[in-house]
């Protein structure tokens, strides 16, 4: 709660009141503990917390016990009694509900909450389709052949048809680029589909998230912005790597502040455990990048899970400000996880780190905070000061209101989709194929019009031929028709020459005969 005396009180141990230092709470932070112990109940205390102090929060929701801080509390007899006890009444404390915005990857229980593939960019997509080193190179490849050709990775059918123009201009790419394996574009196509499945298509596409849009306060209270997770962490890998994205990009977006009085955001980190848990090294690397400069953004960190053993040590000691719920010692690895936790702070001489840790009870916690220089206190075994806003889950009608009702659900509710690398491509393959076509089309006119100039050679051939044809047949006509006149002309010769010259001869010699003798 944020008391009247404007101070962040969290818990109470004894008399003495154990309160985060504003101006250090973006110097990170761990809750632990084991299951049921209250870790929950902490996060929405520190939630609530921040929210009145006038900071923003983004928080997981991975049950929906969260939702509950929208709504008034005090239901709960026990959550009375308690406030009575630490008597808080008197310092400011009342039950009411805080501004909060629902978000949903699949925009079911709450605005949807998306990211382009480019913003994601290969190492956390690596990490979230489970690629080895040389797909992962692959990968790296085909972002930079978006990057220098203008072609924009909004959806995952854009990193598709990528892939796909790649591997087929592969010859191209391979001078300037590197080798483009088949195999490794078919591994990434396949862990593609698996990644749509479980419904990672939901997630990539525009509008993308203005991260302005987590950083909001409503009536001087910082909103409280969660995001459903209870189908979310069903896909581990997903959900760690969508947080770390949002973690990498509140840090490349926002300015330096330096050290401000107040945090410019809070961010929680729940089941941090599934963020490390067989992480690549380069992953790793980047989430320590993230947690170790992100503060001078004015944005604390603070990650949630069952024992600080969870969190690697370069990222764990930068979590200044702790609070560890009880664990339990059945084994002699939950012996050393105990010890483990109990190293982690600073030793108090009034009682045993150690044992304390295996004791506490519910709403119990080991405390300890920063101080306005920076250095950790004394470890307090304490009680943790009850939530302001409702325990458990908020009615899921009123829920669903609230966020259809919201100005960010008229500029999320409905996904875009703009010209992207899938259009360009699509387009430069559809010219290509129509250039293709025209050039086709152009080969076979011309084949047409070859074919067309040989026909009517062949048949002016043809022609020539007949009429040279007919010519010679009209003269052999003509000289077959001399040589029958020819052939008449000696029959009727001769035959005047040898019968009718005769006879007339005879027949004038005869006449002259007559006449003499007369």
């Amino acid at each position: 709660m944020f008391d009247k005396d404007k101070r962040a009180l969290i818990a109470v141990s004894g008399e003495e009141e154990l309160c985060i230092a504003p101006r250090m709470a973006n110097r990170h932070g761990l809750v632990a503990g084991a299951t049921g112990t209250g870790k929950t109940v902490t996060l929405q205390v520190l939630a609530e917390t921040f929210s009145a102090m006038g900071t923003p929060v983004f928080a997981a929701d991975m049950k929906g016990d969260l939702s509950g801080v929208a709504a008034p509390g005090g239901a709960k007899e026990s959550i009375s009694r308690r406030v009575g006890e630490l008597r808080l009444a008197e310092k400011g404390f009342a039950f009411q509900g805080f501004p909060t915005h629902f978000w949903d990857v699949f925009g079911e229980a709450g605005v949807s909450l998306r990211a382009t593939v480019g913003d994601m960019g290969p190492l956390l997509l690596a990490r979230l389709l489970g690629l080895n080193e040389t797909q992962s190179g692959v990968l790296t490849l085909v972002f930079t052949i978006a990057r220098d050709e203008s072609l924009e990775l909004i959806d995952l059918k854009d990193l598709r048809k990528l892939l796909e123009y790649a591997a087929n201009n592969a010859t191209r790419y391979s001078a300037t680029y590197g080798n483009v394996s088949m195999a490794s574009v078919g591994a990434i196509q396949r862990a593609l589909l698996g990644l749509e499945h479980e419904g990672g298509d939901q997630f990539f596409g525009e509008p993308a998230l203005n991260v302005d849009d987590l950083i909001q306060t409503e009536g001087g209270m910082g909103v409280v912005n969660i995001l459903a997770a209870e189908r979310l962490v069903k896909s581990p890998k997903v959900y760690a790597v969508f947080l770390v994205w949002l973690m990498s990009r509140l840090f490349d977006v926002l300015p330096e502040v330096g050290d401000p009085e107040k945090p410019k955001l809070v961010f929680f980190f729940d089941e941090a455990h599934l963020l490390f848990s067989d992480a690549p090294r380069a992953l790793v690397e980047k989430v320590e990048q993230v947690v170790r400069l992100i503060r001078s953004k004015g944005v604390g960190i603070y990650f949630v899970s069952q024992s600080p053993s969870d969190i690697p040590d370069a990222i764990l000691g930068q979590l200044g400000n702790r609070v560890q719920h009880a664990l339990r010692a059945f084994t002699p690895k939950d012996q050393k996880t105990v010890k483990v936790a109990a190293a982690t702070f600073r030793a108090n001489p009034g009682f045993d780190v150690e044992k304390a840790i295996t004791e506490l009870g519910i709403g119990e916690a080991l405390v300890s905070f920063l101080d306005d220089k920076g250095m950790p206190r004394p470890v307090e075994r304490a009680l943790i000061v009850p939530p302001q806003g409702q325990i458990g889950p908020l009615d899921a009608q009123k829920r669903e209101g609230m966020f259809k009702n919201s100005l960010l659900y008229r500029c999320y509710g409905e996904t875009r989709d703009r010209e992207s690398a899938f259009e360009k491509l699509q387009n430069t393959e559809t010219a290509k194929e129509r250039a293709a076509r025209e050039k086709a089309e152009e080969k076979a006119r011309k084949e047409e019009e070859k074919q067309r100039l040989a026909r009517e050679k062949e048949e002016e051939r043809q022609r020539l031929a007949r009429e040279k044809e007919e010519e010679r047949q009209r003269l052999a006509q003509e000289k077959e028709e001399r040589r029958e006149d020819e052939r008449r002309k000696t029959f009727w010769g001769g035959l005047i020459k040898s019968v009718v010259t005769p006879v007339i001869r005879n027949a004038l010699n005869s006449y002259i005969r007559g006449g003499k003798k007369r």
